[in-house]
């Protein structure tokens, strides 16, 4: 179905396109909300990705890599707004749990280490974020990172390990009045 709607588009369907478009403007939201942490530059990072996406459309040649492409196209275009505005940026991490099925003590401590692992995330560099992001939140293999952000499978694999270090040192780093805070406020 989504092979078929491709070609159609690539063949300048604009329905075509508008179904593909309202099957994946979700999941590009939330990878450029994720990068950028700011729904409006996020909201125009994915319209940049779109206008790109039917623009360039006749240069997709595997109809097949329609979400990889559209994934490529959003960190892009990601990268120009963060480009564009060099104030500082962090990734929003969503809670997503049942407070019924937890005790609130466990839900406290979870929500502050989440925080503390967004303050350090969005330290880093977009790079970075945009492997970590794409591997851990969105479940991609690396080997998919790479093609989602165009680079080679060592160059995400290196971006990966050095954020991922980046992030244990910050996080080991960090004052021991803030953690014993995060211990008060969970014991």
């Amino acid at each position: 179905m989504q092979r078929e709607l491709v070609a159609r588009a690539i063949g300048g369907d604009h329905e075509a396109f508008t179904t593909l478009v309202d099957g994946s403007i979700d999941r590009l939201y939330a990878v450029a909300s994720l990068i950028l942490r700011d729904g409006d530059r996020a909201q125009d990072a994915v319209q940049e990705a779109l206008v790109s996406a039917w623009r360039d459309l006749r240069s997709l040649r595997d109809p097949d890599a329609w979400d990889a492409w559209t994934y490529r196209l959003t960190v892009w275009a990601c990268y120009r707004q963060a480009r564009k505005d060099r104030r500082r940026t962090l990734v929003e991490l969503h809670v997503v749990s049942d407070p019924g099925n937890e005790p609130a003590m466990d839900m406290g401590f979870r929500i502050v280490e989440r925080d503390r692992i967004e303050r350090q995330l969005g330290r880093l560099p977009i790079d970075q974020r945009a492997v970590i992001v794409l591997h851990f939140y969105l479940g991609r293999p690396l080997t998919e990172v790479a093609d989602i952000l165009d680079i080679p499978v060592g160059t995400a694999k290196s971006r990966l390990h050095r954020g991922l270090e980046a992030l244990r040192t910050a996080l080991r780093a960090e004052p021991e009045a803030d953690r014993s805070l995060v211990r008060d406020r969970t014991a």
